[in-house]
């Protein structure tokens, strides 16, 4: 792509005079082959910025989706990849052991936790913490991932409340990666928690709303380059592009906020 063709693009695009420096140094760059091992919380959002980002750059994306906590121990056994989206503690600990560039750990993105249920059902209030604690007591079967940030904090919060003799045996633990609104979809629970970013992309499934105030939480996605990328420049291009004004509606369509 030629540098008339890129200014066309920033204007488009309406950037100012910093971002559009940043596309420019993007679109410059040689097409290169990135591989993305990704958090799901990213995936929705992730899933509309490929194609704009290999429009603008010629670079062609590769992503692989999963809980961060089984992707990274992925990573530690040997999987390969540019760019790691994981929690920002990982990837401190895969720079820790040479897998992650040192210098190139960037917060691209971060979300809160959320309530899901089925379209057409009863919406239960979820207002206050006390509406919520009764809504999981109320809830025939509630869902959360086995793993990951959001299966963890979910758990935690329950404890939290005082309730967790009451939710354990109406609790269905999902082991599908992103995968807890659809479950509620599927009617294996009245209610799912997990990122707001899970929730929103599913057909079947309604958004009731985010985590009262004081149990709120939010995940923050972290990129770092691959030590050994194919190629460190492409890797760091496609980083930079989360923080471009192109991409900040997508993110928070998808629910997301800008690391």
């Amino acid at each position: 792509m030629n540098m008339n063709a890129m200014k066309s693009i920033v204007l488009k695009v309406g950037v100012g005079v910093g971002a559009g420096m940043v596309l420019a140094a993007l679109a410059t760059a040689h097409a290169a082959e990135i591989k993305v091992i990704s958090s799901v919380g990213v995936k929705a959002a992730l899933e509309q910025l490929k194609p704009e980002f290999e429009r603008i750059t010629s670079h062609k994306l590769t992503l692989i989706w999963g809980s961060a906590v089984p992707l990274k121990r992925q990573i530690d056994a040997g999987a390969t990849f540019d760019v790691a989206i994981l929690t920002p503690g990982m990837i401190d600990e895969l720079v820790k052991v040479g897998k992650v560039a040192a210098g190139s750990k960037t917060d691209v993105a971060k979300v809160g936790m959320g309530v899901t249920g089925r379209v057409g059902a009863a919406q239960p209030d979820i207002s206050t913490t006390e509406a919520f604690k009764r809504a999981l007591l109320d809830a025939r079967l509630i869902t959360h991932s086995k793993e990951g940030l959001s299966g963890t904090y979910t758990a935690s919060v329950i404890e939290r409340l005082g309730i967790a003799a009451q939710m354990k045996p109406k609790t269905v633990l999902e082991t599908r990666s992103g995968h807890t609104p659809v479950a509620v979809v599927e009617g294996k629970a009245d209610l799912g928690l997990c990122l707001i970013s899970e929730i929103l992309p599913v057909a079947g499934a309604t958004f009731i709303g985010p985590f009262p105030p004081e149990l709120q939480t939010y995940a923050m996605f972290t990129a770092g380059i691959s030590a050994t990328a194919s190629d460190a420049q492409a890797a760091k291009a496609f980083v930079q592009f989360f923080s471009v004004p192109l991409a900040l509606p997508i993110l928070k369509s998808t629910g997301m906020e800008p690391g």
